[in-house]
């Protein structure tokens, strides 16, 4: 666990991705609502994305319904989708009818708040990450969240403003250094490993039909592990200066990218509302 920290126009919220094991990072933003905290400055990947639109809503257990109770009912994850929709998840679903019909977003509160939020892609012509801001445009909203999500090799490309996208996490898993170059030089940044962990560097070859017209986001995904080893490297430096605050999962993570067990996913849900909740607490008593 970090330093205490102190929320004030300088702070920023960090959301990692990680698939399903982001139902961490929901029972963390479900303990910020229920507390009532507000950051100016949100920067969302991936699952941290999808999860932090909720939390600029401020529609407290929207995504626990949409990563747990929805999953249980309509089993959006299922490798049948690969075959109707060349796509591991049903996006069909989860950034159609979820959005507008069965947990509908509250748009009109999101473009009210005053804090900014923007989350991250990877533009697969450039091989770079993207910051997106958008309140005001309900497509574009859920454009840049599908793009954010879409996981390489088994989500297909999305579009932003025309052009392609996949996974923010990708190039910049954990964008600390993306909210301190926007000027705040205090952050919270939630993950969803726990502490020491790092991506084994597999030298692996993408088979040359695979992303053949984006030579650029091959090199990324080369890259990939080694990135990301990184930036654990620059936040737990961080961390232990004392310079930022991190919350993740303290016990041993069991729940895959692709996880389907709902009741692990609400272990590790609850793992992270209880987490944040120590940390609001011992915050209070200094």
């Amino acid at each position: 666990m970090s330093t205490i920290f102190q929320i004030d126009d300088k702070t920023a919220l960090v959301l990692e991705g990680g698939g399903m094991r982001g139902v961490f990072t929901v029972g963390v933003l479900d303990c910020f609502m229920d507390h009532d905290l507000h950051f100016p400055y949100t920067v969302g990947v991936s699952a941290g994305a999808s999860n932090g639109l909720s939390f600029m809503s401020r529609q407290r257990g929207r995504a626990k319904r949409a990563n747990i109770d929805l999953l249980e009912e309509y089993h959006y994850i299922s490798p049948k989708y690969l075959i109707k929709q060349r796509n591991i998840m049903d996006f069909k679903l989860m950034f159609g009818d979820f959005p507008e019909h069965i947990i509908p977003y509250d748009y009109e509160t999101y473009a009210a708040s005053p804090d900014r939020f923007e989350m991250v892609t990877t533009n697969c012509i450039t091989g770079l990450p993207e910051y997106h801001e958008e309140k005001h445009d309900a497509k574009r909203i859920i454009d840049i969240a599908k793009a954010s999500c879409s996981l390489p090799f088994v989500c297909p490309i999305a579009y932003v403003d025309g052009k392609p996208m996949l996974d923010g996490g990708i190039t910049d898993s954990i964008p600390i250094e993306r909210a301190f170059s926007q000027g705040y030089d205090k952050a919270v940044v939630v993950l969803t490993r726990n502490r020491g962990y790092r991506k084994k560097n597999h030298k692996f070859k993408i088979p040359p039909f695979i992303y053949k017209d984006y030579p650029h986001i091959r090199e990324a995904l080369v890259m990939r592990s080694i990135v990301y080893n990184r930036q654990l490297d620059l936040v737990e430096q961080l961390e232990d200066e004392g310079r930022i605050t991190v919350i993740r999962p303290q016990k041993t993570v069991e729940v895959d990218r692709i996880e389907r067990n709902t009741a692990k996913l609400t272990a590790l849900y609850e793992e992270g509302y209880q987490v944040a909740e120590e940390l609001l607490h011992e915050r209070v008593s200094r």
